[in-house]
């Protein structure tokens, strides 16, 4: 095992990425380093030299402690290891490590903090820092709000160099050549006679040797693999079929579990008569858990056919028992008492608009579910000693800590195995499944339990995204818009969320603004106002959070008042765009689909502006109207994340966006009746078509200074363009999702 001194020596203190403190937390505090969580499993002549690199004399592993949903993170988290380390992609194994605070987000502390992402004054920056402080202190490893890439960035790339740095040293020890002399290629130390040492076979020897942390990164004109065309690592596991994920985890002896529970979400279950699911072949046991039963047996269908045999009596929702309950506390949620914060206030909002006809509308944004493809799961053995959890989470450390109170064990004792994810958009950042799991296999202990929930279940469970209504008012001056006040009413993503692991919500949430507040136009006078709803039925993050339904509201009535106006929506946007790395991306979209030009007979286009994750997008979407339906026919978007890690993924994660984006503006939402979501499947919400697929180009622009991803800010933008370009074809102006509602697809 590794020896006491190697654990000492080599915690690892990132350089660009380390943080200065400040007074909130004490500087030491703040930059003292964790210690190399992969030192105390390592053997003799095997050797980390920070938290995200293992070299043994078999392999070199890179850990890729981000969770992977799809979005292909743990190939990107991996080629900027590699690109300091002068790897070739198929020369190492990946792994998702163990939790620990070594992996706390820095990205998503800094986004967490109420300023713009555009604002980098001394005193945003210091926000930044302290909300960054506070995620390294409380080691807040989370997967979420596209911040793996910016997370990533430098610290992957800072221990891809000292990795390469440390193997040079030991080459340098082992043949007594200098160091200066030395380079790397290929996963090997080259001499200057030509002669190749494989990385595999210094390991013994840089096991014995400090880390070398005074290394210098890489310029883009170096770069080998970074912004390059790369074949993601999965992809073809994935394209054959072979990936294992969290769902497929199978352990020997294991028991098959599933559960009903009550589906008014927190109410509680007053009786069931299990009576006849007992008798059924390969049960072994219906055990009460929170919220419902489980059933266990030999197989996952025998347990689910089981489970509906069960007679249960629910009681009452804790929350009002009819969809027009909720629309109704939202609309009454417009009052002073439920302020959440005034975001924006620019220019003098109330003089602008009084003595003048202003322009109103409201809007309404609905519950939507979150329905990814792998429905929840996982699998848990409770011992005397230890707990094992396998399955895919986006909050690992969490996890431990939420499974420790139910088995009783200490949260250093719940070993993590993560798994590639089938999907989660949010899904994934919950633990109600997992907890479930818990009290189960708590019954049987020493039994893996393996539990599964049926599609409709999975469903009748979620916590979907947070619904709202916005108001405006708005008024038009010599050609141009001239004032905005949007005020948005909805309930806390971050309170509902945080309070089931039991963390409270300290000032106002971002999210019941986001996509609204966070944009750079230069309005004149621009008013945003957030008012929290009283908790409905309880909500969680969704793809994006608050954008979908910010950008929809802003864009949707800016575009109102630019049509009012009579100026293009183009041209007014770009106008009154002061962010020169927006504008940018405003007029490259504008290029991409020749905005202006010649349209098809019986075509039509509209445009939308959304910020979201620091991330500007803009999309032109072009439709038609075969019979009187809408036909989307084309997508033009672009978007600035300062630096493309990989052009071809890039692609991907757009046009997957914008797809998700379109099919969820036009045919998906949850609605409740007597406490109970009405929809239960996907044919409750389909997503897009392939055949109602537009074309979709894409161009990622590199002008912004910050390093941002990708994964989620293309999803803001698709409904308000959608919205746009019906009523530039139609007359027809939508203000609420889902469109299906008001206008009819082909």
């Amino acid at each position: 095992m590794a020896s006491t001194g190697k654990i000492a020596r080599r915690g690892f203190m990132l350089g660009s990425a380390a943080l200065a403190g400040g007074v909130a937390f004490g500087v030491y505090r703040v930059q003292v380093p964790y210690a190399n969580p992969l030192i105390s499993d390592l053997q003799d002549n095997e050797a980390s030299f920070n938290p995200w690199v293992i070299v043994t004399p078999q392999q070199i592993t890179l850990i890729t402690p981000h969770g992977d949903k799809g979005q292909g993170v743990a190939s990107a988290q991996a080629m900027l290891i590699a690109e300091e380390m002068d790897l070739d992609m198929g020369q190492f194994e990946i792994d998702f490590g163990k939790p620990d605070k070594a992996y706390w987000n820095r990205a998503l502390g800094e986004d967490g903090a109420p300023v713009l992402p555009t604002d980098d004054s001394f005193g945003a920056e210091a926000q930044r820092t302290v909300f960054s402080s506070l995620f390294k202190m409380l080691g807040m490893q989370i997967t979420g709000g596209s911040s793996s890439i910016p997370d990533s960035f430098v610290k992957l790339r800072e221990a891809g160099a000292v990795a390469r740095e440390t193997l040079k040293a030991a080459a340098a020890k082992q043949t007594g050549i200098a160091v200066d002399r030395l380079s790397t290629q290929s996963g090997a130390v080259i001499f200057p006679d030509g002669t190749r040492i494989p990385y595999t076979e210094l390991a013994g020897t840089a096991a014995d040797i400090a880390p070398v942390v005074d290394v210098a990164l890489r310029t883009p004109s170096e770069w080998r693999l970074i912004g390059k065309p790369v074949q993601r690592l999965d992809i073809v596991a994935k394209s054959t079929g072979t990936l294992d994920y969290g769902i497929d985890v199978q352990i020997a002896g294991m028991k098959h579990a599933t559960v009903i529970c009550n589906p008014r979400k927190g109410g509680v279950m007053n009786a069931f008569d299990a009576s006849a699911a007992q008798q059924m072949r390969g049960v072994d046991a219906v055990l009460e858990v929170t919220g419902g039963i489980a059933v266990v047996a030999d197989n996952t269908w025998r347990a689910m056919q089981a489970a509906m045999a069960v007679q249960v009596d629910w009681g009452p929702a804790p929350y009002p028992a009819e969809q027009a309950q909720h629309w109704a506390e939202m609309e009454a949620s417009f009052t002073k008492d439920r302020l959440d914060k005034v975001w924006r206030d620019d220019g003098d909002v109330d003089d602008a608009l009084s003595g003048v006809d202003a322009i109103t509308a409201q809007y309404r944004s609905p519950y939507v579910a979150h329905q990814p493809l792998e429905p929840l799961n996982a699998v848990i053995r409770v011992s005397e000693d230890q707990v094992d959890v396998w399955t895919g989470h986006q909050m690992p450390r969490f996890l431990q800590q939420q499974v420790a109170q139910i088995t009783g064990h200490d949260s250093d004792q719940v070993i993590f195995h993560n798994q590639f994810m089938g999907g989660s958009f949010g899904h994934r950042l919950e633990f109600d499944h997992i907890k479930r799991c818990a009290e189960i296999a708590v019954n049987m202990p020493g039994v893996p339990i393996k539990l599964t929930y049926s599609r409709e279940e999975d469903f009748a469970q979620d916590f979907p995204r947070h619904p709202g209504v916005a108001r405006a008012k708005g008024v038009v001056k010599d050609g141009h818009v001239h004032a905005i006040d949007l005020h948005w009413a909805a309930p806390s993503i971050v309170a509902s969320q945080f309070g089931r692991i039991g963390m409270s919500l300290p000032g106002p949430d971002n999210q019941i603004a986001a996509g609204a507040w966070n944009n750079s136009y230069r309005i004149p006078h621009y008013r945003m106002t957030g008012y929290r709803v009283p908790e409905l039925a309880p909500v969680s993050s969704w793809r994006a959070v608050g954008a979908p339904s910010g950008g929809f509201f802003f864009d949707t009535f800016l575009d109102e008042l630019i049509h009012r106006a009579g100026a293009d929506p183009m041209d007014e946007r770009i106008r009154l765009m002061e962010h020169d790395v927006s504008r940018k991306v405003l007029k490259e979209v504008a290029d991409m689909s020749s905005w202006g030009g010649d349209l098809p007979d019986g075509s039509a286009r509209g445009v939308a502006f959304v910020e979201s994750f620091g991330v500007p997008v803009a999309m032109v979407v072009e439709v038609s109207t075969p019979n009187g339906a809408i036909k989307i026919d084309k997508a033009w978007i672009a978007a600035d994340v300062g630096t493309v890690i990989d052009p071809v993924n890039f692609e991907n994660l757009v046009q997957g966006g914008v797809v998700f984006g379109l099919g969820h503006a036009i045919n998906s939402e949850i609605t409740y009746s007597d406490g109970m979501a009405e929809q239960s499947n996907y044919y409750d919400g389909d997503g897009l078509r392939l055949y109602q697929t537009p074309e979709i180009f894409v161009r990622g622009l590199e002008n912004g200074e910050k390093i941002c991803g990708i994964g989620e800010p293309p999803v803001p933008v698709a409904a308000p363009a959608l919205g746009n370009a019906i009523f530039a074809a139609t007359g027809t102006r939508l203000r609420e999702m889902p469109f299906n509602k008001f206008v009819d697809f082909l």
